[in-house]
């Protein structure tokens, strides 16, 4: 999925990974831009939602949407809706982006409620263009990192239904085979790849065109998070006082050491989408790492019954595993033509009562601190470390420079021959241009 539409900050947004075991076909028809529409009709209270997900037909095994649609039937009952799901899904690496879309149709005001990832929400937020939710009941029951992410100029102007926490899938029978112990450090990292590519592994990191930022922004903010400086350390870089490139030259650079030694195939990783491009190779155990997001870890589309012993794991720094966390969220636009009947539908879609279902559902981390459920046993030492606090955000809306979508662009530049010191250039330029707004 990309795309060539113009941003905030003079890149295309991409679509974070969550989607991407989500774009399944489902009952309606597309138009000429490949929108999906749906089929039903009638005169109904009506709230048109945008997603990459539909809704699921009988037998589908796609447990994420089963979940979301199980909140969206509990305010269609209550409230006496009917949500209309409007869907857009590329089909291959040269098509316009989800987000693309997203801002596409956010900026016309053609829907009501939006599924958006966190780079679209920072742009939107910061036009203006969606609506403050702190009102809602629900937005009183979020966690803090929730509202961290999605506060945008005093606004809470979106909440997901679950926190989505990318990690490295972790083949733990091919690490046994070479008494490998799962790695910590950056260096580690690197040794177990070594260890791997002389045993005869071609490529012991299956990677794909959206993933590989959650190393270097791992890298880059475990001590910023981590270290109990994090709101002056922001400040820094807001003021141009700290330069977000010294934070990333370490991921980078370890990046490039990885394409140089062929632990990842830098041009497949170009051309491949999340899951699709590494997916078979790791549930054929010919790759032993992958990367990808909690919930793959549940889905039987993805992750979720490998015939192998999988663990999940936070990706390498000087801290330890540390677990990435972006925020995807819904929001609902400025101008919505049913505003009033969007927020009381993700009041209730973001209820406890929902989380709840969907959490058990789908097995995930949820927004509402209200909200616990047991992680199956792959997830444990992921859940363990966001349990004790210990993460870096993928995307904070408190920073004036978007970090998700422009640091899996620039690391793209590098997979296709950027040099790391040409990177780091970019981030001076963009850093330089969010100083002049």
């Amino acid at each position: 999925m990309t795309g060539n539409g113009k941003r905030g900050f003079g890149k295309t947004a991409v679509v974070c990974l969550l989607w991407a075991t989500l774009l399944l076909a489902a009952c309606g028809q597309r138009d000429d831009n490949g929108i999906m529409i749906s089929e039903e009709t009638g005169e109904e209270r009506i709230v048109n939602l945008f997603s990459p997900m539909e809704k699921t037909e009988a037998n589908t095994a796609n447990v994420a949407r089963s979940a979301s649609d199980k909140t969206v039937i509990m305010a269609e009952e209550k409230l006496g809706v009917r949500v209309d799901y409007v869907t857009y899904t590329a089909e291959d690496y040269q098509d316009k982006t989800y987000d693309d879309v997203a801002l596409d149709r956010a900026r016309s005001n053609m829907d009501d409620i939006y599924l958006l990832n966190p780079d679209v929400i920072k742009v939107l937020g910061e036009e203006g263009r969606l609506l403050d939710l702190s009102g809602l009941t629900c937005a009183d029951n979020l966690r803090d990192v929730v509202k961290t992410a999605n506060i945008v100029d005093g606004k809470l102007v979106a909440i997901p239904q679950e926190v989505v926490a990318y990690g490295l899938f972790i083949n733990k029978d091919m690490f046994d085979q070479y008494e490998l112990e799962l790695p910590e450090t950056p260096e580690e990292f690197l040794e177990c790849c070594r260890v791997f590519k002389e045993n005869g592994i071609e490529t012991p990191v299956g990677a794909n065109r959206w993933w590989l930022e959650n190393f270097v922004l791992a890298q880059a903010y475990a001590d910023l998070y981590n270290g109990g400086n994090t709101d002056a350390e922001i400040a820094a870089l807001n003021s141009g006082e700290s330069k977000y490139s010294d934070y990333m030259r370490p991921g980078f650079e370890f990046l490039q050491e990885m394409i140089d030694k062929g632990y990842i195939d830098a041009q497949k990783a170009y051309v491949s989408e999340a899951i699709e491009g590494e997916g078979p190779d790791f549930l054929a155990q010919k790759t032993p790492i992958v990367m990808a997001y909690w919930g793959a870890a549940n889905t039987d589309t993805a992750y979720g019954d490998p015939d192998f012993n999988m663990l999940v794991i936070g990706f390498p720094t000087n801290r330890g595993r540390m677990p990435v966390m972006p925020m995807t969220g819904f929001a609902i636009g400025a101008g919505a033509e049913h505003a009033e009947d969007a927020m009381k539908t993700l009041d209730v879609m973001l209820s406890d009562e929902a989380l709840q279902v969907y959490a058990e559902t789908n097995k995930v981390i949820s927004p509402s601190k209200n909200v616990e459920v047991e992680c199956i046993p792959a997830l444990k030492p992921l859940n363990d470390r966001i349990q004790s606090n210990v993460y870096v955000l993928g995307a904070n809306a408190n920073m004036k420079l978007e970090q998700w979508g422009n640091t899996c662009l620039i690391v793209r530049e590098l997979l296709s021959g950027t040099t790391v010191d040409e990177c780091m250039a970019e981030f001076d330029r963009l850093q330089a241009e969010t100083l002049e707004q």
